[in-house]
């Protein structure tokens, strides 16, 4: 069992990568529902929220774990493989590494949560691959509540989302990285912004990619449990109004849980 967790919503855009490359797996997705977002929530929090999701995961069976979130992973994965160490953890960073890799003009911006934002390993991460490259790191409060709350569109909003990434496009930015799992339900706002100007960075993919590698394609029955700590019927509910169809249709199971 592949357990995949997240504070809310976003971590189904890494959920949807995995079960694309992995069909027949026996997946978990768990939802903090209680405390999202966990951009705005301290440091000491957040890691303990991990910890005890990952507990609970590992107690349910599941052999490897996803950090299906950016701002979990910088605060709290080292954390979560000493509490774990017989356990694959893979972590989702913003994806610095491939935008700094690919830029033509040297300039690249990363939109975030907050507390990712503010966070030590994102410093790290620009440090050890873009150290000589223009980066802008530019906290977004309140997109991923818009994911949360499916409010994903709207005339506000929209000018917003243009108001945030105009000046970084005037600027010559031409790779903007995607560094919270919720902002990829929103890259039909971002597409238009950016088109023939820009690259939209997410790590989805490459984090099903690792999963594979590290799990293999061992067999199983292709179901899906979701879970959540507040609220799971809105968790069933939101996968359609996502346009995550292929998830609804491996749902075997919804559950409140008390991680």
């Amino acid at each position: 069992m592949i357990g995949v967790f997240d504070s809310g919503l976003g971590g189904l855009s890494v959920l949807a990568a995995i079960a694309r490359a992995l069909p027949r797996a026996d997946l978990t997705y768990l939802a903090d529902t209680a405390h999202v977002p966990y951009g705005d929530k301290p440091d000491g929090f957040i890691r303990g929220r991990v910890l005890a999701i990952g507990r609970h995961l590992a107690e349910r069976g599941c052999t490897l774990l996803v950090v299906a979130c950016n701002t979990a992973t910088a605060h709290a994965v080292t954390a979560l493989r000493h509490q774990h160490p017989g356990v694959a953890v893979v972590g989702v960073e913003p994806g610095v590494k491939p935008a700094a890799q690919t830029t033509r003009t040297g300039r690249i911006a990363v939109l975030a949560t907050e507390a990712t934002a503010r966070s030590e390993r994102l410093a790290r991460l620009i440090g050890a691959h873009a150290a000589n490259l223009d980066i802008r790191v530019v906290p977004c409060p309140g997109w991923a509540t818009r994911v949360e709350t499916l409010h994903l569109d709207g005339p506000e909003f929209a000018a917003e989302v243009r108001a945030t990434l105009r000046p970084l496009l005037d600027h010559g930015v031409d790779r903007v990285v995607l560094g919270c799992t919720h902002y990829a339900f929103l890259a039909s706002l971002m597409t238009p912004v950016v088109q023939g100007r820009a690259e939209l960075i997410d790590v989805a993919d490459a984090v099903a990619r690792q999963v594979v590698r590290l799990r293999g394609h061992h067999g199983g029955r292709g179901a899906l449990h979701l879970a959540a700590t507040a609220r799971p019927e809105r968790l069933a509910a939101a996968l359609p109004a996502l346009g995550l169809q292929v998830l609804a249709a491996r749902v075997v199971a919804v559950e409140q849980v008390g991680a």
